[in-house]
């Protein structure tokens, strides 16, 4: 996905755009990127990586963890994805657009120890579910419902009635559970695990639904089928790598 660059985005430095995101279309963490830029009405231009052959850009940009997502703005390379969030909402701050993360500083604080827990918990069993490493199918299902029901728990606590654990617009821990959403509903097709209960996650069901609609999520947020076709070709990737080695 490619934004038209307005002209006074052009970059100086020879380098494309001035703002450019490495990474992949169905990579929740690159995700996260995408979403918080259009939430901000930034422009960008997105170099998608090809799955098990890393672009000497990324491997230049990021040296050290040699992943993505990469925002590089104006030249300089900022790497790992709620690094970048919290870069973005400083850089394009602004009374016009929300901010993504809180102005109180316990907010804030709440809103990173769920976003950690998130990646903590639902990221890795995500994997297993989907088939991509090894593990026990239940107990990751388990660890995802769990970590499910905490949110659900915090959602109706802290939400008072607002639509996003943001508030009324979606913020920091919206955008990092959000990310995942589609990963999880494409766990559904892939291992028959239904994880985003209705009946039993009432609160959170209806902010992902939210979630889904609005303006900044509904064009880079996946569909469920491309999602089982990508995680497909990413276990056949990873199959033909261990067997070359």
């Amino acid at each position: 996905m490619v934004y038209i660059l307005k002209p006074e985005m052009a970059s100086n430095d020879g380098g494309g755009a001035a703002v450019r995101v490495i990474g992949v279309w169905a990579s929740h963490f690159a995700i996260r990127v995408y979403v918080a830029l259009k939430l901000k009405g930034v422009e960008y231009e997105s170099l998608e990586e090809v799955v098990g052959n890393k672009s000497e850009l990324l491997l230049k940009s990021n040296p050290v963890h040699k992943k993505i997502p990469v925002l590089i703005h104006h030249g300089k390379p900022i790497a790992e994805s709620m690094i970048i969030l919290q870069y973005i909402d400083e850089v394009w701050a602004s009374d016009d657009v929300p901010a993504i993360l809180q102005a109180d500083p316990y907010e804030r604080a709440l809103q990173r120890f769920w976003a950690q827990y998130v990646d903590d918990k639902i990221a890795p069993a995500s994997v297993i579910l989907r088939g991509v490493v090894k593990g026990d199918v239940d107990e990751a299902a388990a660890q995802v419902t769990t970590a499910l029901e905490h949110l659900e728990e915090a959602f109706a606590k802290r939400g008072q009635g607002k639509s996003y654990f943001g508030g009324e617009d979606i913020g920091y821990l919206d955008i990092v559970i959000g990310s995942h959403l589609g990963w999880l509903k494409a766990v559904e097709t892939i291992a028959g695990v239904k994880v985003l209960d209705e009946t039993k996650l009432p609160e959170l069901t209806a902010w992902a639904q939210r979630f889904y609609a609005h303006h900044a999520v509904r064009d880079v947020m996946p569909e469920t089928d491309r999602l089982v076709q990508f995680n497909a070709y990413l276990i056949d990737v990873l199959r033909a790598k261990a067997s070359s080695n």
